[in-house]
């Protein structure tokens, strides 16, 4: 066990693809054990101001991009590999927020920037962590959500039904790293669909961290 593995071992860790439902798991359960939430998508804005271009440059690359850029212009797999969180940029500012708070309550620390290889070596415990894999259908129900008229960033490109679909399958891309990632590394992935309940979910979730 590493030094940082010791300091963290109070830390649940909740990955996944996106949509797949970790922060609603996470605040169910830190509702239910009395535990501390943290949000790393909540984090991304002070994290991305804590970074130089040097430290991250996928992230100050991103930034400077309009929204055509970043959404309709660019292949789906070129939008994976430089996407700044899924190249772990910023994953060490997560550890030292996570190494300022209190052993006391435990936390239960959620989000897609939660890659399993940045994890693993952290974990006093393997039982500790779980990443969720929405299920194509899912992904596709999430992508109708996220296509309605007005409905969040893609409307603010000049092509938002190319930009979701770029984003669907830049996401379906992800999501099957993740399985193939958990998978090498002997780590826990639960599949998620679309007819699976939020308390199953958290029952899931709960049941494979042994709680």
């Amino acid at each position: 066990m590493t030094g940082l593995a010791a300091r963290l071992r109070h830390v649940y860790w909740i990955g996944g693809g996106s949509g797949a439902g970790k922060s609603t798991v996470a605040r169910r359960l830190a509702e239910r054990h009395g535990w501390r939430l943290y949000s790393t998508d909540d984090a991304m804005p002070d994290h991305a101001a804590r970074t130089t271009p040097d430290e991250a440059p996928f992230l100050h690359e991103f930034m400077a991009m309009d929204m055509d850029e970043r959404w309709v212009n660019r292949p789906p797999r070129v939008m994976l590999e430089t996407f700044h969180w899924f190249r772990g940029e910023g994953f060490g500012l997560i550890v030292e927020d996570l190494l300022s708070l209190p052993r006391q309550p435990r936390v239960v620390v959620e989000g897609f920037r939660l890659l399993p290889h940045l994890v693993q070596p952290l974990l006093a415990d393997p039982g500790h962590a779980v990443w969720l894999l929405p299920t194509p259908d899912f992904r596709r129900a999430a992508f109708r959500s996220r296509s309605a008229p007005g409905a969040g960033f893609l409307w603010r490109t000049s092509d938002p039904a190319r930009a979701g679909r770029n984003l669907a399958e830049r996401d379906g891309l992800f999501t099957e790293h993740l399985r193939e990632e958990t998978g090498r590394l002997g780590l826990r992935a639960i599949p998620v669909d679309a007819t699976m309940t939020e308390d199953a979910l958290t029952q899931e979730v709960a049941t494979a961290f042994r709680l």
